[in-house]
Parts: structure tokens; sequence; C-alpha cells
């Protein structure tokens, strides 16, 4: 069944990171599949405002409201319905797929896609028997544009606490915007026991994606590295969250203990001095090589530099850099937090509690399977490309479409009834906004009248992009070679 489909999140290109990543490729993979995705983030200013395509013929709405901090936007329920009103109206969306649970526009999203349904317009859609046989600009009925079901989907990348005090704001912020929505989707079986917990969600609309990468991009080197010196590589961002000071601590032992055993480190952050400070006491400069930031396309040049990766990460959904690292030919070390150990087989990783201890325990063990050659760097990467796919991520991601394309509408009333039972103050709160929002919706029906919306009638496809890109090419041939004849010496004669 093809679908049209509304990927919504804060976190986009041309920012990278992993949930951005994960939006795209899926997104491309969707499209080669036959679907209408189109893509919803906030503007990156001056340059990325309204409309822009990345290839392979991926739309991109960029919503000019400003950004909070950390790329999120501050939620503003009311200020982003008339922006998504038009895009899911004149784009024909079916789906609305949002992604990340800080992620101001994926929640709103959510909760604005039930204004849409036949329930809701069974009971306040005046506009339907007036704009239901009207003509459009373009001669063709409208009738269509007011009968769509809209679903939803929210797919979380990310554990939270329940006990501190930004895990509980985070989390009645989710449970509200999750309140109706149709499946959520999560990157593991701990990720999923997590949302499920923190957003009251019924465990029959959860499902586990776990995330993927392209192999092609993180091939071993040709031949094998040596193990004199080995090489024990960290990349990742230099933060609390990210175990750093594990790192600093086990770092000078691991040099103490074993003189042929270099550190490498990529990535920036506040965690930065504390590494610079315990080189600095140590005097490991020549062991402990420090890159700073580092950007996505280097990564794997700076994998396949080590014969270790290690991640000392304090809690982790599921992992996409012990992905990389393996499929680039290292062996790992990592803390046993989070979704960590449904990532890779126990041949491939050695696991460590996150304490200093342990974590040289680890290592000690990591250094002597390098050591004795058990490991196989182009072994691990075929594993690991076999193992996780994107076709595959798509294909279980299409399933879960036609799973929510098949159940029953929610009501207008069983949404009021559930959203009440948030809580005693966050459900009150909530149900008052539900409502100022349907009367917004209704207005935005009166001063914008679908009739007046340009409806999209043709769409890019992969095959057009292909087409175009190679006609460019072949122009840009024909004009370099007109320059080299009017340069060339027998031109310039005449």
């Amino acid at each position: 069944m093809h679908h049209n489909i509304l990927m919504v999140c804060d976190f986009f290109h041309p920012n990278i990171g992993g949930v951005e990543n994960h939006i795209y490729i899926l997104a491309v993979n969707l499209l080669q599949r036959g679907h209408k995705v189109v893509i919803v983030t906030h503007s990156y200013l001056p340059s990325r405002v309204g409309i822009r395509w990345l290839v392979p013929g991926l739309k991109v709405y960029h919503v000019p409201l400003k950004v909070l901090i950390s790329n999120a936007t501050l939620p503003n329920y009311l200020t982003f319905l008339p922006y998504i009103r038009n895009i899911v109206l004149r784009e024909r969306i079916t789906i609305v797929h949002g992604h990340a649970s800080l992620s101001s526009y994926a929640q709103e999203a959510i909760l604005h896609a039930h204004l849409f349904g036949s329930h809701f317009e069974s009971m306040f859609g005046w506009w339907r028997g007036r704009e239901g046989k009207e003509k459009d600009r373009k001669g063709q009925s409208t009738e269509h544009e007011t009968r769509r079901e809209i679903r939803t989907v929210f797919t979380d990348h990310s554990l939270f606490a329940l006990d501190d005090a930004t895990g509980i704001l985070t989390n009645k912020l989710l449970a509200a915007a999750l309140n109706n929505v149709d499946a959520v989707i999560c990157v593991s079986h701990t990720a999923r026991e997590n949302t499920i917990l923190r957003a009251n969600l019924d465990p029959r609309t959860s499902y586990v994606i776990p995330s993927a990468i392209i192999a092609e991009q993180f091939r071993p080197p040709s031949s094998p590295l040596p193990i004199d010196p080995i090489t024990i590589v960290v990349v990742s961002r230099l933060a609390y969250r990210k175990g750093i000071d594990l790192l600093v601590a086990s770092a000078p032992r691991i040099c103490s203990l074993y003189p042929n055993v270099n550190f490498l480190i990529g990535g920036s952050g506040p965690k930065l001095i504390n590494l610079l400070q315990m080189r600095e006491a140590y005097r490991l400069q020549d062991r402990i090589t420090l890159l700073g930031a580092v950007n996505h396309h280097e990564v794997r040049d700076i994998l396949v530099k080590g014969n270790i990766y290690l991640n000392t990460s304090l809690t982790e959904s599921f992992g996409i850099g012990l992905l990389e690292a393996a499929c680039a030919g290292c062996f790992i070390v990592s803390t046993r937090v989070g979704g960590v150990p449904e990532v890779l087989p126990k041949d491939m990783i050695e696991f460590a509690m996150p304490n200093e201890d342990d974590v040289v325990r680890a290592l000690t063990k990591a250094i002597k399977i390098v050591t004795t050659g058990k490991h196989d760097p182009q072994q691990a990467h075929e594993r690991v490309k076999s193992m996780y796919t994107w076709d595959d991520v798509a294909c279980r991601t299409e399933k879960v479409y036609e799973d929510i394309t098949n159940k029953e509408p929610v009501e207008l009333w069983t949404r009021m009834h559930k959203t009440l039972r948030v809580g005693p103050f966050a459900g009150i709160i909530y149900l008052i906004i539900l409502i100022v929002e349907c009367l917004f919706f209704l207005w935005l029906e009166l001063v914008t009248p679908r009739r007046d919306i340009h409806y999209v009638e043709e769409d890019w496809k992969p095959e057009q992009f292909r087409k175009v890109a190679r006609e460019e090419k072949e122009r840009e041939h024909k004009e370099d070679q007109l320059d080299q004849t009017s340069n060339s010496p027998v031109r310039q004669l005449y």
C-alpha cells in the first residue's frame, strides 16, 4: 500500500547526528520503496528557510520558528498548527511520523494529527458540505482531500531517567503527546520498556526496530593492523553521560600496564579539559592523542586506525557507534548499560560494569584477544553487514504503517477522556490545550479555506532526480569541452 509520510523532528540536516542520519536514510529507503516522504524541521537562518530538496528527491520544509537550545524549538502548540495544517493538506499526508522525545515539533505534530480525521470532521466539519463539491484552481474536486485518515507513529531514540527533574518534566510532556498515538517504535527492547514506563503506553502499540548503518562506508583496512603498538580508539561526545570520567580514570592505568598500548580519542565537549589535565598529569602526550571535533565523514578513517574501540557510556539506548566500529574491524569494549547488550554477539564485544576497575579488566581481556589473533576484522565486517541493513529497517517500518492503517480511529470524546488521565494537573492543562486547538483549527478553516491551498499535483521521484543529474553532468561536460576547444592554440590562430 502506498503511503504519504510526513516525518517531523527538530533535529535534521544540515546538522549531523544519529537521529538526523536515521531520519534521512529511512526516508530515502521509503522513497525507493514507492512511498512519498516529506520532512518537516525548523529553519536554519539565513540559508535554510522554506522548501529545500535533498538527493534523491526528498522534500524538506524548514518552518521559520525560533530555536530555543540545542537545535530544539520551544513548545508552541498553536503557533505550529497553521504550518502543519497547510503541509498536511497540500501534500495529502496519510501518516505523521515523529522522531525524538525532545523534539517539540514531533510531539505537536502528533497532537494536531487527529484534527484531520473523519471523526472530528463529522462533528465539526461544516466546511465539508461547502467545499466537498467545489473545484480547486486546477478544476479537480477537493472532496478527497477532506476524507483522509491521518495515522500517527513516534520513534524514540533515547533513554531517560524516571527520578530526576529533567526526566520528570520530559516524561510528562511525552505522556501527553503520546496519549493517543497509534504506534511507537523504539530502537531496542530496553528503550521500549523505558518509553512504556515514561509515557504510560499500552505495550501492544509499541514495536522494536533497531537502527542500521551503511556497511560500505565502514570497510576495514585491506591489510591487518600491527599489534605492536595496539591502538584503542574512542569517538564520542566528551560529556558526563558518555562516561568520560571512566575514560579519564582507566586510560592511565592501561598505559602503565601495557607500554605498547596507545589511545586515539576523537570528539569535543565539556569533558575535554579533564582529558587534557589527565594527559598532562601523567605525561602521556606521546601515548594519548586528542583529535578534537570530528566530522561524520572522517569517523571511518579514525576507526580503521584502531584495534579496539572503547565505549564508556553511562546510558545508551542502542549505540550506533558500536556498530560502526565493529563494521570497521575493531573489537568492542563497552559498558553494559541500556540497549548495548542487544547490539552485537558476545564474541564480538567485551562488557564491563560502569566502574574503573571493570573497565580496566575488560580492556585487558580485549588486548589479549587482539594480540593472540582471535579477532578477524574482515569477518566482523561481513557479520555486521548481514545483521543490520536499512532495507530491513524500512521493510519493518512499512509493516508498522500497515498495522496502524487497519486500526479504528479514536473519537474526539475518547481522546478528551484519555487526556484527563494524564494527571490531576497536567491532564486539565492538556485538555484545555486540546479544546483551544480544536477551536483554532476551525478558525483556520474559516480564514484559510482548503479551496485556497495550492495542492501538490506532481512529486519528484528518485528516477527523475537521477535523470536531471545525468543531464546536468552531460551539459557541464559539453561546456568544458567547448571551453577547451576555444582556448586551444589552433583555435586562437583563427
